[in-house]
């Protein structure tokens, strides 16, 4: 967990801060005045301290938007309006955030726009590992790369300042390496009187409104914008040129590949014998930092994800007729996926520059088989009883559901025992591909159910469910509540009645906005164990019988959300325990319902580890024989806390 409080360290300090607080602070000391995000892993620091901020200084103003294009949107509210705005999302919400971000290319802003994309190389928390560049290049977006966590405070601070200067959003990319890692920063000034927004509207049909009379002269002037650009950029102060000119060898260092691909000449001994051009602005590469790599007639391009700038490098030796040969992602050199390592630059290095390279030499095989140890839903959680009661009431009414999963902590459901995730696609994919299945699919046989967090429904779940309701999709869609946006670190939501600064807000539940869509609700207890099941048969049974759509909200708190308020209330929890005469070693407890703080001895019987057991008492509704019971007298408040428990 970041120390959000060294954002506002001291002017002059040097602090080893995590890549996205670091960020967070260049936009501090740029002046930003309105930040939007919606979170997601791994971009989330970046906002969380920026509100740390706001709620110490009352400055900026900060919000969590319920999705990443609401969030731009009202950034590019505020930049119109002359404000310094910021808006903050992983790689995938860019998606979301798409249509927005081509217009206001267009348009330009009257303050200044930077929208960061945190891309996540090799998946660590993502389904996919797209390179934003890519919409730098398709939308006219000047793009910055940060070379690591070092340069992250700068970089953030000039994106914002050459957004003010240009009068156009800059798109700022990080990636995993960059994000959530530590670098020494030193601290610049924060002035509190630039974080105040003093925004003014300026009445301009012709530049704020995209009716095509007026866009196609935005797109001329975009054309043209854009070539200035790549002519002017080379001087951007995170580009820059090291080592010898007319080695033979230059070696282009992307963003955070600078570091890889500096680290590799060191291994190879080429210091004296290459030229490595840094590119912080890889979108649109610099002709002029292009010239001095063609120059070299050897060239290697070290990037992060797709090989960007490797294809405007080619295309541009193609334009101007070099020889030099580039060598990079799209020949096999390095790898088109997953993350660059300094071993895997050294070698394409060496390969091109025509040494020997052996690599590092691994360990030894021990030829031993760990154990495995898959992700799993953290003891307590309330979605365990949930998808235990989904199992139970699928299996009582005979049916083989084809079970549509989203995006959040619920994802795990896709592994054993409970296997209640046939489909992820995308944040707010249940219900929407949920409604094609339940047309195309014999729903008596294999109903369909949606299965869908409280964060996720807001960002995008409530306009599949309108569709369904429209189309008249027989689907049943199960609302996670857990009163927090868990998966990313318990940020608030519209159902959580709090904001990013602190400030109370309007609590907006699921079941009223699906109420409203004219659906029929059903709410429940997470951890009722027979009451979940009961709800969940009646539901799927109405919808088998009346062919039309129903949600059910299952609710119970996010257990670290609850074990936190249970800490600050002073409350001891009781865990349970196993009567070993009353266990007849059924397994139930361990493998059926699978709680991480139930193990099986050598003889089959269960056994609790106290330190684990979160006295949720779960556990003694699905033992059939009774065998589990607490090891003292439960504090009533904390079931209470278990159902009710919000982030603070």
């Amino acid at each position: 967990m970041p120390r959000y409080d060294e954002v506002l360290e001291k002017p002059g300090t040097v602090r080893l801060m995590l890549g996205n607080v670091a960020i967070a602070r260049g936009f501090l000391e740029a002046g930003v005045q309105f930040v939007a995000a919606y979170p997601g892993t791994p971009s989330s620091e970046i906002v969380e301290a920026l509100a740390y901020a706001s709620r110490k200084l009352g400055v900026p103003y900060v919000e969590w938007s319920v999705n990443e294009k609401v969030a731009l949107e009202a950034a590019c509210g505020a930049a119109i309006a002359g404000a310094r705005a910021v808006v903050a999302m992983k790689h995938v919400g860019l998606n979301v955030a798409a249509d927005p971000f081509f217009s206001i290319s267009y348009m330009g802003v009257e303050g200044a726009l930077v929208v960061v994309s945190a891309d996540d190389p090799w998946m660590w928390s993502s389904q996919n590992e797209q390179d934003n560049r890519w919409y730098g290049l398709h939308a006219y977006v000047l793009t910055i790369e940060p070379t690591g966590p070092q340069d992250a405070l700068e970089a953030a601070k000039l994106a914002l300042e050459y957004s003010s200067k240009l009068k156009k959003p800059v798109l700022l990319r990080s990636t995993t390496r960059i994000s959530h890692t530590r670098a020494p920063q030193r601290l610049g000034k924060i002035d509190l009187e630039k974080l105040k927004p003093n925004g003014k509207f300026q009445h301009d049909p012709s530049r704020w409104t995209l009716i095509p009379q007026y866009a196609r002269r935005h797109k001329l002037r975009l054309v043209e914008y854009w070539e200035e650009l790549q002519e002017s950029i080379h001087d951007f102060p995170l580009n820059g040129i090291e080592g010898v000119r007319g080695s033979g060898l230059a070696i282009v260092g992307v963003g955070i590949g600078y570091r890889y691909a500096r680290e590799a000449v060191k291994k190879l001994g080429l210091e004296d014998q290459a030229l490595i051009v840094r590119v912080s602005t890889s979108v649109p590469l610099p002709r002029k930092l292009a010239e001095d790599a063609l120059e070299e007639g050897l060239v290697l391009v070290v990037e992060e994800g797709d090989p960007v700038v490797e294809t405007q490098l080619k295309a541009y030796a193609l334009e101007v007729g070099s020889k030099a040969l580039i060598f990079g992602k799209r020949d096999g050199l390095l790898p088109l996926h997953g993350e660059l390592r300094v071993e895997v630059v050294a070698a394409a290095l060496a390969k091109i520059a025509g040494l020997e390279y052996e690599g590092a030499r691994g360990g030894e095989d021990l030829g031993l088989e760990l154990p495995p140890r898959p992700p799993v839903m953290c003891p307590g959680c309330p979605y365990r009883p949930v998808f235990y009661s989904l199992k139970r009431a699928a299996n009582k009414l005979q049916v083989k559901p084809v079970y549509a999963g989203d995006i959040g902590c619920y994802s795990l459901g896709i592994l054993p025992p409970f296997q209640v995730q046939d489909i992820i696609l995308e944040m707010g994919g249940s219900i929407g591909s949920a409604n094609g299945l339940a047309h195309v699919l014999d729903v008596s046989r294999e109903p369909v159910i949606a299965i869908i967090g409280d964060s996720t429904f807001y960002h995008s779940g409530i306009t599949p469910l309108l569709n369904a309701v429209y189309n008249g999709a027989p689907l049943l869609a199960i609302v996670l509540d857990n009163h927090t946006t868990a998966m990313t670190g318990h940020q608030p939501h519209p159902g959580t009645g709090n904001r990013a600064d602190g400030r109370a807000a309007p609590c907006v539940d699921p079941e009223q906005i699906a109420r409203g869509l004219g659906v029929e609700v059903y709410s429940v207890d997470a951890f009722d164990v027979k009451g979940v099941e009961e709800t969940f048969a009646n539901a799927l049974s109405k919808v088998l019988k009346e062919k039309k759509p129903i949600v059910v909200v299952a609710r119970g708190a996010c257990i670290l959300v609850a074990l936190s308020e249970a800490r600050r209330k002073g409350l001891q929890i009781t865990p349970y325990m196993v009567v070993e005469d009353r266990c007849v070693g059924c397994g139930v407890c361990y493998k059926v319902f699978a709680c991480p703080a139930i193990s099986g001895r050598r003889d089959g019987k269960a056994k609790i580890d106290p330190a684990l057991c979160t006295g949720c008492g779960v556990c003694v509704q699905v033992c059939p024989f009774n065998a589990i019971i607490p090891a003292r007298q439960p504090n009533p408040e904390w079931h209470k806390i278990m159902r009710t428990a919000k982030p603070r």
